[in-house]
This record gives structure tokens, sequence and C-alpha cells, in this order.
């Protein structure tokens, strides 16, 4: 079967291209190897995640009435319900992206695509099943997901990802979190105001480290008054699991150790892309430590291959930025006016690293910029 452009994954990546395609006219096929269209971001990321967070914005309010005036007699908190909520709320979101694909014409694949090379593209059904298509232009959009820590695999019980951690159905007693990004200190405030002794361990010196150091001093203040703690410059190890939780070693800055244990245990170490598998090798695209490269329209070093979402080097891993590299690859698919954003050249904290490099011309895909802007000002 052959179309105008495949797009591999639904994300807030894929999707989005699949939908800015339909509006140029292309025809388009999207494929996704999960049962539900949406991705991480709607699945076990963003939306789940704010929507249990606002049950415990809700539930804080309820604990501390009386600070407002407001009288509550022995409020109570069903955590189950919480997360059939937060399951109601992903599942709407779920038939609404299926409703865009139906509305712009992309044609949803399910399956597992691997890259044949030379505009081809295999897929394996559920049942074993393959079928080959082909079309000039590619977009690979299959997204990350949780790194964990050598040695370890996540399991739903005790060590956790964000995936395990999103389907509890009782607030644990006690919950250590490894990482302090955006993944670790959310779930820390989440747990911390459902009644959860929190914990964070993080191996670098300041928490949220992407950020400036100002929002890093003043996360960890608002944290330690909440009854979060937080280690920094504590490096984790000899993690093993027990009859009653998960016991593990710290080593702090100053040299002493400590063996503690805790009920339940969140790996937040990162995310990592998925590249592997996917057919890379078939093509002349390059990787960087799994990332893909690609220039300032999203192009790879494979004719006709393009990149987008937390899979690109030196981009940032997050949903409204994948979106905005699909308009960008599409537009430029299209032949439309698209104005190219190039990756960071640097490491910086995350308000200058949200300063993108656009193209100086963008009628060039390999010019190099004059000037940085935020996207913010699109």
């Amino acid at each position: 079967m052959s179309y105008d452009l495949i797009i591999i994954g639904s994300g807030p990546a894929g999707y989005p291209a699949a939908v800015r395609a339909g509006q140029y006219g292309l025809k388009t096929a999207i494929i996704e190897k999960n049962p539900k269209l949406g991705g991480t971001c709607l699945h076990v990321g963003c939306i789940p995640t704010k929507s249990m967070l606002h049950s415990a914005e809700v539930w804080n309010y309820f604990r501390h009435a009386g600070d407002h005036g407001v009288i509550v007699d022995n409020p109570k908190l069903d955590f189950s319900k919480i997360i059939d909520i937060k399951n109601d709320v992903v599942a709407k979101n779920a038939k609404g992206v299926e409703f865009l694909m139906k509305k712009n014409k992309a044609e949803v694949i399910p399956g597992f695509a691997r890259l044949l090379g030379k505009g081809k593209v295999e897929v394996t059904a559920a049942d074993g099943a393959k079928r080959t298509l082909e079309a000039p232009h590619i977009v690979l959009a299959t997204g990350s997901e949780a790194r964990m820590l050598p040695g370890l695999q996540p399991d739903p019980e005790k060590i956790l990802t964000n995936v395990e951690i999103l389907n509890l159905r009782e607030v644990p007693k006690s919950l250590a979190i490894i990482g302090s990004g955006a993944v670790g200190m959310e779930f820390a405030s989440m747990f911390n105001r459902f009644g959860s002794q929190v914990a964070v361990f993080e191996m670098l010196p300041r928490v949220v480290a992407k950020e400036d150091e100002d929002i890093s001093k003043e996360m960890t203040r608002i944290f330690k008054k909440q009854g979060v703690r937080i280690e920094t410059s504590a490096k984790v190890s000899g993690i093993e699991r027990t009859k009653t939780g998960v016991k593990f070693q710290v080593e702090y800055s100053d040299g002493k150790k400590e063996t503690l244990e805790f009920e339940k245990l969140l790996v937040a170490v990162g995310r990592k892309p998925n590249t592997e598998n996917v057919g890379l090798e078939n093509t002349k695209a390059e990787l960087d430590r799994g990332f893909i490269k690609v220039n300032g329209y999203m192009q790879t070093a494979e004719p006709g291959l393009y990149a987008i979402g937390d899979i690109l080097a030196g981009y940032p891993q997050l949903a409204h930025a994948g979106t905005m590299e699909a308009v960008v690859a599409l537009g430029h698919i299209a032949g439309k006016p698209a104005l190219a954003v190039w990756a960071s050249p640097k490491p910086t904290p995350r308000a200058a690293a949200m300063m993108s490099r656009w193209a100086s011309s963008p009628s060039s895909p390999t010019a190099r910029p004059r000037f940085s802007a935020s996207p913010m000002a699109l």
C-alpha cells in the first residue's frame, strides 16, 4: 500500500503531524503499536498525572479547610476512585485523538513498525501478520520510555516507573523517589498530599537541575516545608526487594552512608528514546546516544525520513515541543512556509534551553541561524 506520508507513533508529536497532513491534503497512514492512540503523554504522562494532581489539591483543601473558615467533618480519601477518574479522563482524550484521525482522514494502522529503508515500512500486527507500506516521506515519532537503573526491572508492586505508579490502588505508607526531575517532583508533590511519607534522592547538587538555580532553591524550600525529605548529592545503591518493600543504601556528600527501607520505590532518572528495533540500521539516519540527529526541518540524514518528539538529539523532551516539531516537519514535507527549529548547541538551564535556534532562511534546510528566539514568540 502506498501513501504520501507514513507516521510512526501517535503521541503529541505523531498525531498533530497526522492532523496537519490531513489539512495539507496528504494521504496519510499513522501506525501505533499500543491499543489506544495518544502515546506516553496521554496514557502514562502529562494527562493522568494532572488529573491526579488536581485530586491531590482538592484533598489538601479539604484537609486544611478550617484554615479558610470552612468546617469539613471527617473528610475521606477514596484513592481507588481517584484512579478511576484518571482512567476516565485518559479514555475520553484517547477517543478525542481517534476522532481527530477520522476527521483528518488519517488511516490508523495498529502494529509495530520497522523501517526497511528507501521509503518502506514493515508493520507487524498483534497476530504476527506482516505487511509492507510505502511512502516518499516518513515521520518517526516513537517517543520515549522511563530509563531504569542498571540491573533493575520495574514491577507492579515495589519498584515502579511512571507507568506502574499510576495504577496503584492504595496510597503507599512510604515512597522513595530516585531522581528529582519533573516526573520525580511531580509524584513527590502528589503522594505527599495523599499522605505518603515521601523522600527524594538526587545525585546532582540540586533538584530539577535543568531549571534555573532560583527555581531549584524555592522548590526545595517549599517541598521541605510540606514534609518531603529532599536529599541532594546522594548516591543510591544496593537496591533490593524485601517482604515489606524495597531496601537500599544512600551515600551522602559528606561520605556518610545510610540503609533505608520504603514500601515503594519510584525510579525517575530520565527518559530514553524508543529508537531500538525500529529499523534505523536500514537507513542513513545518524544517532547520538540513541537520539536521532536532525536539521532544523526535522530531516534526518536519510532522504525522506523525518524525526520528531522525544527521540531527537538536543531538543527538549516536552509534549508541546513535539507538537511544534510536527508543524515544522509537515510544513517542509508539504512545501509550505516553515520556520526551522534548531537544537540547542549545549545543555543549558530550562529557561534558556527553551530558546531554540531558528534558520536564517526558510528555504534552506542547512542554513544556520543568525539569532535565537523563544518558541513562545510563535
